[in-house]
């Protein structure tokens, strides 16, 4: 599949952004005005600016509003409703927070499972497709549930150590997030490398009708110009290129911050924990790019 930058920011962004709402709403971090108001406007951004990128895909995006309407049937209406519910929640839950000095805990409560609930159908519109066999997993959503808490963590991290007051609750946290990050991403690798587009009954012979006649191999190409399918499903990435895209991922978003996280419990502080956050989010990033360009679509089997 094509790797669209504007999908790589959404997912990532927006992923990271509504775990730091969930964190918020649970109740971590401290309760001093500096560290509500950056968190906040924070969490805020990274939310709104990955939900605004994901239009960027979209040949009208004036039109985007209607997806909405399909919240019946469609994932990608689902998160949307979800989306915009969760932010609404949020305004009314900063508001008491910056303004009225104190946190609700009902209302972050319901602010951290709107926020969970959103990551969990931006999971689910890539986990549904069955045309994709490395996507069609119980385990796509998790991993986007699994990312977003442990990059938003070192946000948090990041944000309590600038505000003074990191812990090592909150470093704990870090540990854990990261810890599980690698297990639930582990897993799901593991299911992509044995998942192929036979699984679906995607062979050449099925694509084309003639399986009866015997086994086929292509002669000619079926367009003698790249149309639109060959550019957005049919993507073609170097064996090369792949690997070293998945050692930044493997390096910069996990064993970088995990060294790191470890020295916070001997310095603390703010500037490691923003090291850590940013080389995570690259390798986020990196894994976002590896999630979209090696995914192979069905209809490939026809070109």
């Amino acid at each position: 599949m094509h790797p669209a930058p504007s999908l790589i920011a959404f997912t990532s962004l927006s992923g990271t952004g509504f775990g730091l709402l969930a964190l918020l709403g649970l109740g971590f971090g401290p309760d001093t005005v500096g560290f509500a108001w950056s968190a906040c406007v924070l969490a805020g951004l990274l939310c709104v600016g990955g939900l605004l990128s994901s239009t960027l895909h979209l040949a009208r995006p004036d039109r985007a509003w209607r997806a909405l309407s399909q919240w019946r049937s469609s994932w990608l209406s689902r998160e949307g409703v979800l989306a915009i519910i969760t932010l609404l929640v949020f305004g009314v839950y900063a508001l008491m927070w910056l303004f009225g000095g104190e946190r609700s805990g009902l209302l972050g409560l319901v602010m951290a499972v709107l926020s969970f609930a959103t990551v969990y159908a931006t999971g689910m519109i890539y986990a549904q497709l069955k045309t994709v066999p490395s996507w069609c997993s119980h385990w796509t959503p998790y991993k986007f549930l699994a990312l977003a808490v442990s990059s938003s963590s070192l946000m948090l991290a990041m944000l309590s150590g600038f505000a003074g007051q990191s812990g090592a609750a909150v470093t704990l946290l870090c540990l854990l997030a990261l810890v599980v990050a690698a297990v639930v991403v582990s897993r799901w690798r593991a299911h992509t490398e044995i998942a192929d587009l036979a699984s679906v009954g995607a062979t050449p012979e099925e694509a084309t009708g003639l399986g009866h006649i015997g086994q086929v191999r292509l002669l000619e190409s079926p367009h003698s110009s790249p149309n639109y399918l060959m550019k957005e499903m049919v993507y073609q990435v170097a064996r090369d290129r792949a690997l070293a895209i998945r050692r930044v991922a493997m390096f910069a978003g996990l064993w970088i911050p995990l060294a790191l996280i470890l020295l916070m419990f001997v310095t603390g502080g703010g500037l490691v924990a923003l090291v850590a956050a940013l080389s995570h989010l690259t390798g986020v990033l990196a894994l976002r790019w590896s999630f979209f360009a090696e995914a192979k679509h069905a209809v490939s089997s026809y070109y």
